[in-house]
């Protein structure tokens, strides 16, 4: 495609690791430490924590039921990256696959494993900037749900780049967001979350050489307000 990638795209592919934007980890470090807070005075309560359910999401339930079996058959192994209290993990379980599910908040794995005691050693405490080591390539399916949203644009590339390496040579990575209007600057949002436009999502995940499957969805969700939202399927370039 041939749309001018952001600046901020640009550095995010160097943030994070070792290239002196101190700014940029230093405001990841804020934010975990922020969501690390929630998820321990939560102690496993839904109700208390802002982007939390107790069920799992449904944008991907249905896109599980219409168009999963086309690209993951239950018993291929999934990775669910920043999994919360574990709602989208157990709902994959349910459907036959084989689970990884990480999160960098100590306290949200914790009370994962408390609410689905069956399935603790499915979640993992482990940094999503952490070298992926024996995860590499390891998995079918990787799953996001409103994790990019949690971090500012600048760090968009960057998580994608790490979510990437996750993903088999023939894998698929699968994408929920919440969305942003095309004509709304990111600056004028004061997040977390920090909603995506639909471009953006699409160079985030060029930017580490993947492409859609098909057409991103683009909706409003029966939220009152409406929210819009983005989901996307995407496998390697070519």
């Amino acid at each position: 495609m041939d749309r001018a990638r952001p600046e901020s795209m640009d550095m995010a592919m160097t943030s994070l690791e070792g290239s002196g934007q101190a700014g940029v980890a230093d405001a990841r470090t804020d934010l975990l430490e922020r969501f690390e807070t929630i998820y321990r005075e939560a102690d496993g309560d839904c109700s208390r924590i802002p982007w939390a359910h107790a069920r799992a999401c449904p944008f991907l339930m249905n896109w599980l039921d219409a168009e999963g079996p086309s690209y993951v058959r239950p018993g291929a192994r999934v990775c669910v990256v920043g999994c919360g209290l574990g709602m989208d993990a157990a709902a994959l379980v349910e459907r036959g696959y084989d689970v990884t599910a990480f999160d960098a908040c100590s306290c949200a794995i914790e009370s994962a494993r408390q609410l689905h005691p069956d399935l603790a050693r499915s979640f993992v405490h482990r940094d999503l900037f952490d070298d992926p080591g024996k995860y590499r390539h390891r998995f079918d399916m990787v799953v996001e749900v409103h994790t990019l949203q949690s971090m500012p644009p600048e760090m968009w590339l960057g998580m994608a780049k790490r979510m990437s390496e996750l993903v088999s040579t023939r894998g698929v990575m699968v994408v929920v967001a919440r969305g942003r209007d095309a004509g709304m600057p990111s600056g004028v949002v004061d997040g977390p979350p920090y909603p995506l436009t639909q471009d953006e999502l699409l160079e985030a995940l060029e930017g580490c050489g993947f492409e859609p499957v098909r057409a991103i969805d683009n909706f409003m969700d029966d939220n009152s307000p409406a929210v819009r939202r983005l989901r996307g399927c995407f496998r390697r370039s070519g």
